[in-house]
């Protein structure tokens, strides 16, 4: 009988917001193959990466065809349903791996994969995540290796995995995905990434529309495709069905007539509208399931009173502040007349610009502009007292009746901070701000940047009927706060209520609304719960600019379930999968703010939905599994190990006209002393320069770049086993890194106890994130969320704010924000030795974002170091050369000798050249090393 081992695929999302996904594969054995960027083959979203088999450095050429690929996505009333199906070939003579990737919508919920190799398909079940995740525990504690999904931009996510495809076989990839199409700005809007990087056989895209409100208009953007191309892509559009279809040739894919290149690469965007009239809106029943769209057309807009609330602080200044500027600019011009608002400025104190509320009259408009033009950035953040100040001034402007009495008041905070002066708390400023506004005003939190504590603002605009939104640092951030503002601009009802038949409907999503927007719609489902009910009765209560609204729709709900249904080639039971949709969305909004016994009511219904269902939520997980081969099939062939490569995101930090946005940058390696990333990072509070070559490894040797890089310091610490050292702390980004040293099993008397690192503790509390790594786990908090992984397995974890890369049983990556990125190798050492135990090192790759208050063994010298070197003779020990050494004014004997650079090699190491300072790093090192010492893993220096 075979041999049989599990293949685990586990999908997960631990945030409503950003979804990560956790997968794991087979374990295949690793024989050291190195990748290479040329070998990664992308495909609509969708990446191929072929292994490198290099006899006499030639790569074969593609190995991996994809044969075929099909988007199908379907769309019922808003409700889209969409299809990935991807066909690969391996025509190789052995085995190669396979990625599948596909980037889809955040807001999507997951709800199939599978694979089929062999005539065999494996198909995922969700499951709650703690039992998906114990599996997955068991299965990376085989040693299997992951994958996983991450953020990909803005709007995206990328569902990732990968599979050993054998020599000349097939495998075809399905995944499905389902969302609720949302109408922003008057269109709703479909994204589909194409990004084959090869010439695909079989290339398809056919998007399907059932509007039976009928369809106003349905569009298509593909700015990838040239002018003369355009006719490709096919579109018919009746009364209430739309098709459009793209389905090019392989001479259409073609960059030029006699290459291999691809036009395809971008975005395919599909975008349209419904017709609508001043009326109750629309219904739609299919098995005993109803959904309502309301969002009538020819309203007067209300006026509102908005108190603009700006973060000026000196984290703002540079680019974000001159883009707020520029934004706050337009955003005056586009104010309409009837509008009144007001202006507060804060650091850490607060100012309001002529402390009143103001009609948006053109002097006004104008006096507005010129104060706005004056904002500078400087201080601290108090959000507290200035949030409370906006509260009071819409207060009072109500009380002396110096506002319409019909209209909306609200509040719009930006700001790129954590409250760190006045009211610190984010619990007890989120109080105040609610006890403040008691429901009487909307509160939006725009919050710019990726440092800013998101769940913070996420949770005051929710209980204060707002929502939050990140603004991209990048060269459009003013359009994106122009975007949101313009979301918002135009108010067409207030206290909008939606009602139906009294004991006929249940479980019904929300149906009362504060305000409905102009270019936005309101969704509201439900069950029916009398089996008899002959129509469906929907009534609308709201107020307009001048009066009382009554609207009323009245549908018979067999011929509404008969026009539904003979849309077949849709999916018939949409309205009950939107309706759990919904309600999921709408239930993870309420638990971001909910109290312990509500949150756990909340979460239990979540899951039982997910689960009823089969969406991959922030509480579910889906899991496939299928036998591994017997070792001697030729299916089963040999593993690369990863690659050592550093991701780095840089965001747009330099000065105006500073072209390097949203790069990724690869490294193939870590280099010798010297390498550096080719990018500059500009904010006036810190310390610019390249990346430091900066380490500790063994028993301990620290290891420190000095001279722009030419040359090496090394020194080594004493220390105490149990002791925890600090080797980073930055007060200003709030980051900090420590060392637990370990002794050797057997100590001697009256001989040297040697000690190394056997844990690191990383935190960032900005970031609400904190990382231990010891030599058996790693275990990442982040919130409320903890996720242990084991060494025994590659896996990879990215949320916005950090991400891991897990290499197995050698080492990780860990970058944090923009702050930081350093790797941790593991030293295995054989587990019967009579003396040694396994350790840790501690590399610094990036260290650029550190203010010039950092500190500690190894950030003390993440500032550039210079030292003066002279008087090489020979030195006492035989072999060895001695120097003088002039640094940190201090005058010092030095020794050359040489440490080990681990990365590449955990065994062996690299020989780095280096000037050894005595006696524990004295005069190198500021203080001693006992000024280092601090009580507990994740203390810093200063505590």
């Amino acid at each position: 009988m075979k041999a049989m081992l599990s293949f685990l695929l586990l999908i997960s999302i631990p945030a409503l917001i950003s979804s990560d996904f956790i997968i794991t594969e087979s374990e295949f054995p690793q024989h050291g193959y190195m990748s290479s960027s040329s070998d990664v083959l992308e495909l609509d979203g969708r990446t191929l990466k072929k292994r490198s088999i290099g006899e006499h450095g030639k790569k074969p050429e593609r190995d991996l065809e994809i044969y075929g690929m099909k988007i199908d996505c379907k769309v019922t009333s808003r409700f889209a349903h969409s299809e990935v199906i991807s066909r690969v070939v391996n025509r190789a003579n052995e085995s190669r791996e396979a990625f599948f990737e596909m980037e889809l919508p955040k807001t999507a919920f997951i709800t199939n994969f599978s694979m089929t190799l062999d005539g065999v398909t494996y198909v995922g079940a969700v499951k709650e995540k703690e039992v998906a995740q114990q599996q997955y525990q068991q299965a990376v504690s085989r040693g299997q290796t992951a994958g996983l999904v991450k953020a990909s931009g803005r709007k995206m996510e990328k569902f990732k995995v990968s599979v050993n495809v054998g020599a000349t076989k097939k495998v075809t990839f399905e995944l499905t995905y389902e969302e609720l199409l949302k109408r922003n700005l008057g269109k709703y809007e479909m994204q589909i990434r194409v990004k084959p990087k090869q010439l695909v056989k079989h290339f398809q895209i056919d998007v399907h529309v059932f509007e039976p409100q009928g369809i106003a208009f349905l569009d298509f953007d593909a700015k990838f495709l040239p002018n003369n191309l355009t006719s490709i892509v096919k579109k018919t559009l009746t009364a209430t069905k739309g098709h459009i279809s793209f389905k090019p040739t392989l001479e259409q894919q073609r960059k030029c007539p006699d290459c291999d290149e691809t036009i395809l690469d971008g975005d395919f965007i599909i975008e349209y509208d419904v017709h609508r009239d001043l009326s109750a809106g629309t219904v739609q029943i299919i098995n005993g399931y109803f959904v309502h769209h309301f969002a009538p057309a020819n309203l007067t807009r209300i006026p509102k009173n908005v108190v603009f609330v700006i973060d000026h602080s000196g984290s703002m200044s540079g680019t974000k502040m001159r883009q707020t500027n520029e934004a706050l600019l337009k955003i005056l011009d586009d104010m309409n007349t009837k509008d009144h608002f007001a202006i507060i400025i804060f650091d850490d104190t607060s100012d309001t610009w002529k402390n009143s509320m103001f009609q948006a009259t053109p002097n006004n408009v104008a006096e507005a502009k010129i104060f706005v033009q004056t904002i500078s950035a400087r201080g601290g953040t108090d959000i507290n007292a200035p949030m409370l100040k906006a509260v009071g001034l819409l207060d009072k402007s109500h009380q002396d009746k110096l506002l319409p009495e019909r209209s909306v008041s609200m509040i719009i905070l930006l700001t790129d901070g954590d409250p760190n002066s006045g009211e610190s708390n984010p619990t007890k400023i989120q109080e105040n701000v609610k006890n403040a506004i008691n429901g009487r005003y909307n509160v939006y939190c725009l919050g710019f940047g990726y440092d800013v504590k998101y769940r913070f603002l996420e949770k005051m605009a929710l209980e204060n009927n707002g929502v939050a939104r990140r603004i991209y640092e990048d060269s459009d951030a003013p359009l994106q706060l122009q975007g949101f503002y313009d979301e918002v601009a135009n108010p067409l009802l207030l206290d909008i209520e939606l009602q139906y038949q009294e004991n006929a409907i249940s479980d019904l999503t929300q149906s009362n609304f504060k305000q409905f927007f102009d270019g936005s719609e309101i969704v509201v489902a439900g069950k029916i719960s009398d089996n008899n009910l002959e129509s469906l009765i929907a009534e609308v209560f709201a107020q307009t600019a001048n009066e009382n609204l009554t609207l009323k729709a009245e549908v018979q709900v067999s011929e509404v379930e008969n026009i539904t249904q003979q849309q077949q080639y849709i999916f018939g039971d949409f309205t009950e999968r939107l309706w759990a949709y919904l309600t999921i969305q709408q239930l993870l909004e309420k638990r971001v703010s909910a109290v312990a016994n509500e949150k756990k009511i909340l979460t239990d219904r979540i899951l039982e939905l997910s689960l009823k269902y089969s969406f991959v939520t922030p509480l579910t997980s889906m899991v496939v599994t299928k036998p591994e081969e017997n070792k001697n099939d030729s299916f089963v062939a040999d593993k690369p190990s990863e690659d050592e490569k550093v991701l780095i995101q840089q965001k747009h930090y330099g000065p105006p006209g500073y072209a390097l946005q949203n790069v990724l940058i690869q490294q193939k390696h870590y280099g010798p002393p010297g390498y550096a990333l080719k990018t500059s990072i500009a904010t006036p509070s810190f310390h610019y320069r390249t990346p430091s070559f900066t380490y500790v490894d063994s028993d301990p040797h620290f290891i420190i770049s000095i001279n722009d890089h030419s040359d090496a310091i090394c020194f080594n610490i004493d220390g105490k086993p149990g002791a925890i050292l600090n080797l980073v702390t930055d007060p200003s980004t709030d980051f900090v890194v420590n060392g637990e040293l370990i002794g050797e099993k057997k100590i001697e008397v009256n001989k040297k106890i040697n000690t190394y690192f056997g844990k690191f503790g990383i935190v960032n509390n900005k970031m609400d994130v904190k990382v231990e790594v010891s030599t058996k786990t790693i275990t990442v908090f982040h919130g409320e969320d903890k996720i242990v992984f084991p060494w025994s397995a590659t896996a990879s974890l990215t949320k916005e704010s950090f991400s891991i890369s897990i290499t197995k049983e050698r080492n990780l990556t860990l970058t944090i924000g923009d702050d930081a990125t350093f790797v941790i190798v593991l030293h295995r050492v054989w587990k019967y030795h009579p003396l040694h135990r396994d350790f840790l090192g501690f590399y610094t790759l990036d260290s650029r974002r550190f203010s010039n208050m950092t500190h500690g063994l190894l950030g003390q010298f993440y500032h550039e170091v210079n030292a003066e070197i002279y008087n090489i003779r020979p030195g006492l020990d035989e072999g060895k050369s001695d120097a003088t050494m002039i640094v940190k004014g201090h005058k010092l004997r030095v020794t050359r000798g040489y440490q080990k650079d681990y990365r590449f090699d955990p065994k062996q190491g690299t020989n780095i050249p280096c000037w050894f300072v005595h006696y524990n790093g004295k005069g190198f090192i500021d203080g001693s090393p006992t000024d280092y010492v601090v009580s507990s893993l994740f203390d810093s220096l200063n505590s």
